[in-house]
C-alpha cells in the first residue's frame, strides 16, 4: 500500500501572511493554528493533532528525501531505535555555509542529529513533547532527552544516513553566509535555549 494512503500531514499555521493554509486545505491536508513565537509550542500543537502511531516533524523550509517514510518505518520496526534525526543538506553551498555547518556540528553533543525528528507518538508523549520553556535550540534538547530515554529502554538514538532533508538557506540569505563564523557566540547563546531576543531575530522578525 502506498504511504500516501495512510499518512496524515498536519500543517501548523504560525502567523502566516501568505496562502499557506489555503494551499494546504486545497490539497486535503489538516491545519492547526499556533501564533506563538515559540517553536516548541508550534511543534507540540502539530503533534497533539496527530492520530497516527509514528510522528515525523519537519520545518516548513525543508523538503524530505523520497525514501524518508520507508527508512523511518524500517528503523522503528527493527525495535533497535527509539527514534532520531537525519542528515541536513543546505539548498546551496559556500565556504561560509560549510564552515558554519562544521561549527554547529562541533557544538552539538555527541551522537545526536536533528533536522527532522521521527519517533513513536507514545515516546514523544512520555517525554512531554518539546520543552515549551525553551524558545530556541528546543530540537537539541529534545534529541538529548529522546536519546537518554531510549538508553533507559535499551534502544539507540538513530540517524538515517540513507535519507536527508534539503533545507532553505534563507537565514544565510538574510544575515550573510559568514554570519555564524563571524559571531560564534550566537551558537553559545542559542544552545542556552532561553534567549528570546535571539529567537525573534533568527525566526520571527526577519522578512520571510
Amino acid at each position: 500500500m502506498p504511504y500516501a494512503d495512510y499518512t496524515e500531514v498536519i500543517v501548523v499555521i504560525n502567523r502566516c501572511t501568505d496562502s499557506t493554509e489555503e494551499i494546504a486545505l486545497a490539497r486535503g491536508l489538516k491545519t492547526a493554528h499556533d501564533d506563538s513565537r515559540n517553536l516548541s509550542k508550534i511543534r507540540n500543537t502539530g503533534a497533539r493533532q496527530a492520530r497516527g502511531d509514528i510522528l515525523i516533524t519537519i520545518d516548513a523550509d525543508s523538503v524530505m528525501s523520497a525514501n524518508m517514510l520507508t527508512e523511518v518505518d524500517k528503523a522503528l520496526r527493527s525495535r533497535k531505535y527509539i527514534g532520531g534525526g537525519v542528515p541536513i543538506r543546505p539548498e546551496r553551498m559556500s565556504l561560509g555555509i560549510l564552515l558554519s555547518g562544521l561549527m554547529i556540528f562541533s557544538f552539538l553533543p555527541f551522537g545526536i542529529s536533528a533536522g527532522l525528528f521521527w519517533c513513536h507518538r507514545s515516546d514523544l508523549e512520555a517525554l512531554g513533547g518539546f520543552d515549551e520553556e525553551l524558545v530556541i535550540a528546543e530540537d537539541v534538547d529534545f534529541a538529548l532527552r529522546l536519546k537518554a530515554y531510549g538508553k533507559r529502554r535499551g534502544k539507540q538514538y538513530g540517524t538515517l544516513w540513507k535519507t536527508r532533508i534539503n533545507t532553505s538557506c534563507r537565514k544565510f540569505d538574510q544575515f550573510g553566509d559568514w554570519f555564524i563564523v563571524k559571531q560564534p557566540l550566537v551558537l553559545w547563546h542559542a544552545l542556552r535555549g532561553r534567549e528570546s531576543g535571539l529567537a525573534d531575530q533568527l525566526f520571527y522578525d526577519f522578512k520571510r
